[in-house]
């Protein structure tokens, strides 16, 4: 009996030769960490504020829920739909990241107009934005990859575009997003052979622009020095209040942690603990093995998609290989900057952490991007299945 073809189809690129894909296995041990640490770092706050101890949890299980469903729609999606459609992609994300800069539309937090309030939902746009990206760069690297590696128009063209969503990102603002998208764009288009010296007018430029921001804006030099010594008596309160308290979180750890639910600084000492510092409460309640359980998971994630990208772009399909270094970069950025700016090695940053931290957008688009890698993943084990068989015989 051939218990593939008895699988559904929804579920067969997940199921290969009696085992779950190593994809899924990673992302549903991420998502079950999150779902239990953001409630244990929540708990407190969510009862203060709703007089409810599980407000968050309910909602993030409602999005876990959605999410999962979104993942398994996108299972039976050909990859080569999104190449169809990715330059509607690249138009709906201009048009998302300019919607939250309209009065009466963008919903504004601390400051930052980064939200687009429908109700029940506070779409962020970025996300997706990211990811639509993604899928543009990896069809014009397909098709115009020796313009790209030959000329110099052909390496300004993209730039051009990734310009023109940091300049609307810069206005939300919304500067982790800027760093993650030109990080991973940068990145898929090295990967694509583009020559390193030309990366380096670009990142000139990158430098100077981040140099007349310091200077048009006080508030980002003001925070780079609370970075640099948070613990001095002018920012200990202020600026550096979240990274001292974080790196308190992580010193009361120490090796095996206190405890699941024996955090201290998730009352009411460290703020967003459920959000952008929910590894620092990893910390406190685990210790450093958890943390290294949870940085592990991400490293086995993110070296899942450069492996399903190379072996792809050695059968010479250039598209989907280069969606998944994107989604691997996509990963990796995000995850390097919560767990940099988490531990202090970064300035603090309010970008969350994949999976682990509470909210909808950040779970729905990352459950998104790696049903798109079990995709590919799929497909590329049916294109190569009759070529082992005949060599079998």
């Amino acid at each position: 009996m051939n218990t593939h073809a008895a699988t559904p189809a929804i579920f067969r690129p997940v199921v290969a030769r009696h085992q779950l894909n190593v994809l899924v296995v990673v992302t549903l041990l991420l998502m079950s960490i999150g779902l239990l640490m953001m409630t244990s770092a929540s708990v407190e706050i969510a009862n203060g504020l709703y007089g409810d101890p599980f407000f968050f949890l309910k909602r993030q299980v409602f999005f876990t829920v959605l999410a999962i469903a979104i993942g398994l729609g996108t299972l039976l999606v050909p990859v080569r739909f999104w190449y169809g459609i990715s330059p509607l992609l690249l138009v709906a994300s201009y048009v998302l990241l300019g919607l939250v800069l309209v009065p009466g539309i963008g919903h504004e937090v601390n400051g930052s107009s980064r939200w687009i309030n429908l109700g029940f939902y506070n779409l962020q746009p970025s996300e997706m934005a990211k990811l639509f990206m993604v899928f543009y760069f990896a069809a014009y690297l397909e098709r115009r990859r020796e313009e790209v590696i030959g000329s110099w128009t052909g390496f300004l063209k993209p730039m051009a575009l990734l310009a023109a969503a940091i300049v609307l990102l810069h206005f939300e603002p919304d500067h982790g997003a800027m760093v993650i998208m030109i990080g991973t764009s940068f990145s898929m288009i090295f990967l694509a052979g583009a020559r390193l010296h030309r990366f380096a007018l670009v990142l000139a430029l990158c430098l100077g622009a981040v140099a007349a921001l310091a200077i048009m804006k006080p508030y980002v030099l003001d925070r780079f020095e609370s970075f640099m010594n948070p613990w001095a008596e002018e920012y200990v309160y202020g600026e550096g209040y979240q990274l001292t308290q974080a790196l308190i979180a992580f010193g009361r750890g120490g090796w095996f942690g206190e405890g699941l639910g024996n955090s201290i600084q998730k009352l009411y000492f460290l703020p967003e603990a459920h959000t952008d510092f929910v590894l620092a409460i990893v910390a406190e309640e685990f210790g450093l093995i958890g943390v290294s359980v949870v940085i592990g998971l991400f490293i086995a994630l993110i070296a899942q998609a450069f492996m399903i990208g190379k072996r792809v772009e050695a059968r010479g399909d250039l598209f989907p290989a280069y969606v998944a270094y994107g989604i691997a970069m996509l990963f990796a950025c995000q995850t390097l900057i919560n767990v940099g700016v988490n531990i202090g090695l970064l300035p603090t940053k309010g970008l969350t952490l994949p999976f682990l931290s509470y909210g909808g957008n950040s779970l729905l688009v990352s459950c998104f991007m790696v049903a798109i890698l079990v995709r590919i993943q799929y497909e590329l084990t049916q294109s190569t299945a009759p070529m082992a068989k005949r060599g079998t015989r």
